[in-house]
């Protein structure tokens, strides 16, 4: 692992720890809370294991956050201009899936923006949404993705845009054969 991955996953450790301590939270009630093992969360908080995007997805339902949220504190006073240098980016080691914060939430903002690209042949499940009701706007760039909200599976193109507001279980993947590109507008309810 190189340096600069060291120090995210550690940076990503002592926001996860102080999340739950915020709620007062022991690691078993928080694995009670998630269905995660207290031994990963655990492992997860000391930045021996990388999380995984599912196992994120199950955080961000635990403390009511999007994402973006879980993953990065937020600033006072956030720059209106946000280099791509200065956009977070997260990988997920398991299936390949790389997320890029383009314009994380922020105080006065509603609305955030991310790109993903997820490798051919990977799946991403979400058992709930982080937040219930958010609003979001699938646009695939390019590639091939089936995303499946509750019962209900669409096939998106390159082009395509697809939008609705999350409720239940959900999931995405790119059946190949090339990666797929896409963004994702996200607003609170």
């Amino acid at each position: 692992m190189d340096a600069g991955q060291e120090s995210h996953d550690r940076r990503l450790a002592e926001r996860l720890t102080a999340l739950r301590v915020s709620q007062g939270w022991s690691l078993e009630q928080l694995a009670q809370l998630t269905g995660i093992s207290r031994a990963t969360l655990s492992r997860v908080e000391r930045a021996e294991t990388s999380p995984t995007a599912s196992l994120l997805g199950k955080l961000s339902a635990a403390y009511g956050l999007t994402m973006s949220r879980l993953l990065m504190a937020l600033e006072d006073n956030p720059p209106e201009l946000i280099r791509a240098s200065q956009q977070p980016v997260w990988h997920d080691r398991q299936t390949g899936f790389e997320r890029r914060s383009v314009s994380a939430p922020a105080p006065g903002f509603r609305a955030e923006l991310i790109t993903g690209v997820l490798k051919a042949g990977a799946t991403i499940s979400y058992d709930s949404p982080p937040v219930e009701g958010l609003e979001q706007h699938i646009w695939l760039l390019e590639g091939v993705l089936e995303f499946t909200l509750d019962s209900r599976s669409y096939r998106l193109e390159a082009g395509d845009c697809l939008r609705f507001h999350l409720h239940g279980a959900s999931s995405f993947h790119v059946p190949g054969p090339a990666d797929a590109r896409y963004a994702i507008v996200i607003s609170r309810p």
